[in-house]
């Protein structure tokens, strides 16, 4: 019986300011400790929480691009209280055996995926503007601990990497999933390219 792939649920909101930054923040967050290629180190200030930031270009624009999705997806909400979802996968390439003439396509299983559930928040007063802004920070700390705590105790379902290339798992940033493989709507990233 093969095992079930580890999946990880995170719950953010933010108010229409903060929100592309919160939301950029966490898929950062999780992409420097499941990116496994050497990095230079660098940090953003989001709602006065520092936080991992990768510098490279093509993790930047499919985190970029998911997250204006993701707030489309959220001004097109009933209302501003449904959150949306975000899915990352994290993929194996595992090398399909062939037959004497027979070439078969390399197979990608999911090894890890989490789920960010993001809420959009709006105050219609001074005073609960500050509360949501203390909501908010709370949230977004609690997160990214999260992720520290599941990353640095959740390691054996990490497959070996057994390629030179430079990042040895494809990966996938899905909004509002549609279906259990949740690949509607989502760009991959392979080996750094999408």
């Amino acid at each position: 019986m093969e095992r079930r792939p580890p999946d990880y649920h995170l719950e953010v909101c933010a108010d229409r300011t903060s929100i592309r930054d919160v939301v950029k923040g966490i898929l950062h967050t999780i992409f420097f400790h499941r990116y496994f290629t050497p990095l230079i180190p660098s940090t953003h200030e989001i709602l006065d929480t520092t936080l991992p930031y990768i510098s490279e270009d093509d993790i930047d624009t499919l985190i970029e691009t998911r997250t204006t999705q993701l707030l489309r997806a959220l001004d097109a909400a009933p209302s501003t209280r449904t959150p949306s979802l975000l899915q990352i996968n994290f993929l194996e390439r595992k090398r399909r055996k062939s037959g004497w003439f027979v070439t078969k396509a390399d197979e990608e299983t999911v090894w890890e995926t989490w789920f960010i559930s993001v809420e959009l928040m709006t105050a219609r007063s001074e005073p609960e503007a500050q509360r949501n802004r203390r909501l908010m920070e709370r949230q977004l700390q609690k997160a990214a601990m999260k992720v520290i705590g599941i990353v640095n105790r959740e390691r054996a379902h990490i497959p070996p990497i057994t390629t030179n290339e430079s990042n040895p798992f494809p990966y996938q940033i899905v909004v509002n999933p549609s279906g259990k493989e949740g690949t509607v709507a989502g760009i991959s990233g392979k080996m750094g390219i999408f």
